[in-house]
C-alpha cells in the first residue's frame, strides 16, 4: 500500500503507471474503498477480472478491502491526491463512493461536508475525463435529496432545494453542477445513483440496523441487558448493500448514462426489524405502550427494548420509498435479498463476531 507520493516517485522512476497490468482487464477506481460500499464493489469487480484501485483516507481501517485492490491513502479535500491517483490508476470506471454519511457529522461541521461531498467531486470528475475523455464515472447520491412524498419517488421527483441537511444539499448541488453538466453539455458518460438506505454487518455501529442486531445478540447471549431505540414506528426503505453495488455497476455497463433510483420499492419499520431480528434469535417479544412508554417483553417477562427519551423523534408523514421501474426496465436489476434475508445475515454476523 502506497502514500499519493510515493505513487508520484514510483509512477514516474518505473513508468509502469499501466505497463505494468494487464490491459485486457477493465480499470476501476474507488473511492471509500474500505467502507461498506466500496469494499463490497473492490469485491464484485476483482470477480469480473478487473484490475482495481482503491481510494482510503490516511488512518482509515482496510480491514474490508479485499486482497487484489491496489489501496492508496489520500484525502479528498487535496486536489493533487486526487490528481495524483486518477493518473496513476488511469481508470476505464470510477465510482465515487467516498464522503461524510453521517448526518450529525455534516450539520456539526456544514464546510467540511461542502468541500467533501460537493467540491471533490468535480475535481473527480475532472481529473477522470482528463485522464480518460470515455470514462464511465458514477456518483453516489442519496435519496436525501427528494422532498417527502405519499407516492414512490423516482427520478424526476422534486428535490429538496430547501433544506437545512448540509449532506442533501452537496449531493443535490454535486449531481446538478458535476454529474448532469458533464453528461449533458459534455456528453460524457456520468451518472448518479440516488441510494435509498442500504445495510449490511460492514455499516457502522451506530447505523440502526446494526444496533438492532447486534444488541439483541448480546442481550441472547447473555452480555447485554437491553435494547435502548428511538420510535420504532419509524419506517425505511432499506436494501443490502452488495445488491446495490450490483445495481451501481450495472449503470456503468448501459449504452448511455443517466441517473437512477437504486431502491427495494418496499418500507418497514423500526419495529418489524426488532421482531425480526428477536425472533431469528429465539425470542417472542410482547410488545407494550406507546410512543416514548414503547417497550417489548420477552417470554419470561423481561423487557428487552425500551424507547429512550434521547432518541425518540417523531415519525415522519411520507416515509421515503423508492420507484424502481426504470433501473429495472433498462438493466434488469432488482434486488435479490428480502428484507428478513438482510435482518438474518446482520443477526448471524453479530452472533461470529
Amino acid at each position: 500500500m502506497f502514500s499519493i507520493h510515493e505513487l508520484q516517485i514510483l509512477s514516474i522512476a518505473t513508468g509502469t503507471h499501466k505497463a505494468g497490468y494487464n490491459q485486457d482487464m477493465k480499470r476501476a477506481l474507488i473511492t471509500g474503498i474500505a467502507g461498506q460500499d466500496g469494499s463490497y464493489m473492490a469485491e464484485l469487480l476483482l470477480s469480473k477480472g478487473y484490475h482495481v484501485f482503491g481510494l482510503v483516507q490516511e488512518g482509515g481501517n482496510t480491514r474490508y478491502v479485499p486482497q487484489g485492490a491496489k489501496v492508496t491513502y489520500g484525502d479528498l479535500r487535496d486536489p493533487q491526491s486526487l490528481t495524483a491517483l486518477v493518473a496513476e490508476s488511469q481508470p476505464d470506471e470510477v465510482y465515487n463512493l467516498a464522503g461524510i454519511t453521517d448526518l450529525k457529522t455534516a450539520y456539526e461541521q456544514p464546510e467540511l461536508a461542502m468541500k467533501i461531498n460537493y467540491e471533490s467531486v468535480g475535481v473527480l470528475l475532472n481529473e477522470s475525463i482528463r485522464v480518460n475523455p470515455h470514462v464511465h464515472f458514477l456518483q453516489a447520491s442519496s435519496s436525501e435529496i427528494f422532498i417527502p412524498s405519499e407516492t414512490p419517488l423516482n427520478e424526476d421527483s422534486p428535490r429538496d432545494w430547501d433544506t437545512t441537511n448540509p449532506y442533501a444539499r452537496a449531493k443535490m448541488m454535486a449531481d446538478r453542477d458535476f454529474v448532469a453538466l458533464a453528461r449533458e453539455r459534455g456528453g460524457r458518460f456520468a451518472c448518479s445513483a440516488i441510494l435509498f438506505n442500504h445495510e449490511s454487518p460492514r455499516r457502522p455501529e451506530a447505523s440502526v440496523l446494526r444496533k438492532i442486531t447486534s444488541t439483541l445478540a448480546a442481550i441472547a447471549r447473555g452480555k447485554e441487558e437491553r435494547l435502548r431505540i428511538g420510535n420504532v414506528t419509524m419506517k425505511r426503505d432499506w436494501g443490502f448493500a452488495p445488491d446495490y453495488v450490483r445495481a451501481m455497476w450495472s449503470m456503468l455497463q448501459m449504452d448511455a448514462p443517466t441517473d437512477l433510483v437504486v431502491a427495494t420499492g418496499e418500507t418497514h419499520s423500526v419495529q418489524d426489524a426488532i421482531t425480526i431480528a428477536a425472533e431469528l434469535l429465539g425470542m417472542s417479544l410482547s410488545w407494550q405502550g406507546g410512543g416514548v412508554n414503547t417497550c417489548a417483553y420477552d417470554s419470561a417477562g423481561k423487557k428487552v427494548v425500551a424507547v429512550d427519551p434521547n432518541f425518540y423523534k417523531p415519525a415522519e408523514q411520507y416515509p421515503k420509498v423508492g420507484d424502481t421501474h426504470k433501473i429495472q426496465e433498462l438493466t434488469g436489476w432488482s434486488p435479490k435479498t428480502s428484507f428478513t434475508s438482510l435482518i438474518k445475515t446482520m443477526v448471524d454476523s453479530a452472533l461470529s463476531s
